[in-house]
């Protein structure tokens, strides 16, 4: 793909959608468009377009309008990402989720051909009833999971907060989409980009698919000093090899009493705790996307065994990497297509 084709993200707009899931996914593309065409980088930035029944203003839910540029009529160009947004009614105190005829009927059109499809909230039963989700494994906000199950060919997950199954992508209540949006950035670009988006939005990194208190917030400040930031990269880049005190403090030339408070000083925890996390971070990141065994997840992220892999989970994570892995791994097929159902323990050999 010639990288001076930007990927287009076509996002369906119609009366009284969520304002939310709109705006915040847009917000997270158009930042890592911003960030890479600061470095001058070749990789494809994101060009976000609107697209409504009609071209103008779309009333929201909130309120607040947005522009359609563009109708489902005249659209033509092919879409790297479908973003189908949400929105919903209150109803006896509680929401229920609406769809709009003439954006199911364009979901349904395009959905196919596009790179992948991301439904936002309670977009998830837009597309179901488009019929795209069936086969696939799905989220929706948690209010209104039992109306997406109406959809018997859809496997709904309550859990994650978003679930990738296939192309097809879904995100659980209204702030989950700009983690979906995150993840989605990960994928195109890395997890460095992702986690420079993140945090100018002050936000967690791409939570991995669950409740709040499985999510890893942004960890350290950026640093103030020159050499330590390089050193950071460098331990990031090499977390199977020797990152004791003793030899990071080598690396810049301090002793290492020196070296540990000027660390500290400079990220506000200690070397140790530092170097743990990144490599929980990358063991996490393992669990979710791979079937390596933990011997294996332990060997690559620098834990080296699986008994300080269980005790480092235990710890920051309240929970197994089995357990982790049951509830937050991201599927690459649809459902119909696994040969084994999700869950179960994690090998340990």
């Amino acid at each position: 793909m010639d990288s001076r084709v930007p990927h287009v993200v076509a996002v369906v707009l119609f009366p009284g959608v969520d304002a939310l899931d709109v705006t915040g996914p847009a917000e997270v593309f158009t930042l890592a468009t911003k960030r890479l065409a600061r470095d001058g980088s070749a990789a494809r930035g994101y060009d976000v377009r609107f697209v409504g029944e009609r071209e103008g203003p779309v009333p929201t839910f909130s309120g607040l309008r947005l522009c359609a540029e563009e109708t489902f009529a005249s659209w033509q160009r092919e879409i790297d990402t479908l973003l189908v947004p949400g929105t919903v009614e209150i109803e006896d105190n509680r929401p229920v989720p609406r769809t709009d005829a003439a954006a199911v009927e364009w979901v349904r059109a395009v959905g196919p051909g596009a790179g992948r499809v991301a439904s936002m909230c309670a977009g998830a039963h837009l597309t179901a009833a488009a019929g795209l989700l069936d086969g696939y494994r799905a989220t929706t906000h948690w209010a209104t999971a039992a109306d997406l199950a109406q959809y018997p060919q859809v496997e709904v997950v309550t859990d994650p907060i978003f679930v990738r199954s296939g192309k097809m992508w879904t995100s659980a209540g209204l702030t989950a989409s700009m983690d979906l949006a995150l993840a989605l950035v990960a994928e195109d670009h890395g997890h460095e980009i992702a986690l420079e988006v993140a945090r100018i939005m002050v936000m967690y990194l791409q939570r991995p698919g669950g409740q709040s208190q499985f999510s890893a917030p942004l960890a350290h400040r950026p640093s103030t000093r020159d050499d330590l930031r390089r050193l950071r990269a460098w331990i990031g880049e090499h977390l199977t090899g020797d990152l004791s005190v003793t030899a990071l403090a080598e690396r810049v030339a301090m002793s290492p009493r020196h070296f540990a408070r000027v660390f500290h000083g400079d990220t506000g925890t200690t070397p140790a705790a530092y170097v743990e996390r990144l490599r929980l971070e990358l063991a996490r990141r393992l669990l979710e996307q791979t079937d390596r065994t933990a011997q294996s997840i332990a060997r690559e992220s620098g834990l080296r065994s699986v008994e300080t892999l269980h005790r480092v989970f235990r710890d920051h994570m309240g929970t197994t990497p089995g357990e982790y892995r049951r509830r937050f791994r991201l599927d690459t097929a649809p459902a119909g297509a696994r040969q084994s159902p999700v869950g179960g323990s994690l090998p340990r050999g």
